[in-house]
C-alpha cells in the first residue's frame, strides 16, 4: 500500500483528462508511470490490444464519464458493483476500475519480462462489462478521515504492544526512504481532485506503511506463533480502514460530480 495501484493511477488521471485538465498524452505518462507499456483488451470495435490513448478516447465516447477505483480483498469486495465474473477478475487482480456513466470496468493483468536486472513490466487492461450499481463499503471522505485518526492510533499501539515498531537500522532507514519519498512534493493525486481527498490519501499510505513495515520488519518480540498470528490479526482491521480509506480518496472526483448533478 505504499505506492499508488495501478488502478488508482488510471482512475485519477483518467479523470482528469476527462475534466479537460491534462492533456492525453500527459495522462498516459502518468499512467503508465515506471511500467514499459499499458495496453487494453476487449475494447468494443476493437479486435485485439489498442492503445491507452485510444482506449480511453473511445470509451469517453462510449459513454464514461468517470472512473472509480475497486480494491478487493478475499471476504471484502470493497469498491465493487458486480457481476460476479467482473468481480471475480478484479479479486483476482486485487483491483480494478469501474466506469461512471457507462457500465464498462478494466481489470489489469501484470506481465514481467527480461533477465534479472533488466525486468520491464507490461499492463494489459482487460475491458469487461460491470453492473451499475453503487460500489460496496466505500465510506464518504469525511468517514474515512476519521476511520483512519483511528486506525493510525490502533496501529502505532499494537506495534508498539508487540514490540515491532520501527526501530533498528532496517527499520530508521525505511522511514528515512518513506520521509524522502513524502517530501519530495510528488503529486499524490490528479489535478482536479479536492485537497481533503489528497489529505485522506496520503493518510492512508502513512497508515499502510506503518502495515507494511510491520510486516517486513521480521519477528520483532513477537517470537511465537501465537504472537505472530495476533500481530496479524490486529493489524488485518487497519488495513481493511486505509484501503476503504484509498477508495474513497481517488472515487472523490466522481463523488463531486455525482452531488453537482443532484
Amino acid at each position: 500500500m505504499l505506492s499508488e495501484p495501478r488502478s488508482g493511477r488510471l482512475a485519477a488521471w483518467g479523470n482528469a483528462l476527462l475534466a479537460g485538465l491534462v492533456s492525453p498524452d500527459e495522462a498516459v505518462l502518468a499512467i503508465v508511470g515506471d511500467d514499459a507499456v499499458h495496453r487494453v483488451e476487449g475494447l468494443p470495435g476493437e479486435a485485439g490490444p489498442v492503445g491507452l490513448t485510444l482506449a480511453l478516447g473511445r470509451l469517453r465516447g462510449l459513454g464514461v464519464a468517470g472512473w472509480r477505483v475497486a480494491l478487493p480483498a478475499p471476504g471484502h469486495p470493497l469498491g465493487l458493483s458486480g457481476p460476479p465474473e467482473f468481480n471475480a477478475r478484479a479479486l483476482e487482480a486485487e483491483e480494478a476500475v469501474v466506469g461512471y456513466g457507462a457500465a464498462f470496468g478494466l481489470v489489469p493483468e501484470v506481465y514481467e519480462a527480461g533477465p534479472a536486472g533488466d525486468v520491464h513490466v507490461e499492463v494489459v487492461w482487460h475491458c469487461l462489462p460491470v453492473r451499475e450499481a453503487p460500489p460496496a463499503d466505500v465510506p464518504s471522505l469525511g468517514e474515512a478521515e476519521r476511520e483512519l485518526a483511528e486506525a493510525l492510533r490502533d496501529a502505532t499501539v499494537v506495534l508498539t504492544r508487540l514490540d515491532v515498531a520501527a526501530s533498528g537500522p532496517v527499520a530508521e532507514a525505511a522511514l528515512d526512504a518513506y520521509r524522502a519519498r513524502t517530501e519530495a512534493g510528488g503529486e499524490v493525486l490528479a489535478p482536479g481532485y479536492p485537497p481533503r481527498a489528497v489529505r485522506v490519501l496520503e493518510l492512508a499510505q502513512r497508515v499502510g506503511f506503518l502495515i507494511s513495515l510491520a510486516y517486513g520488519n521480521g519477528h520483532g518480540g513477537a517470537v511465537s506463533a501465537w504472537e505472530m498470528a495476533a500481530r496479524t490479526e490486529a493489524l488485518r482491521p487497519v488495513e481493511r480502514v486505509a484501503r476503504r480509506a484509498q477508495v474513497a480518496a481517488f472515487n472523490a472526483w466522481v463523488e463531486e460530480r455525482e452531488r453537482e448533478r443532484g
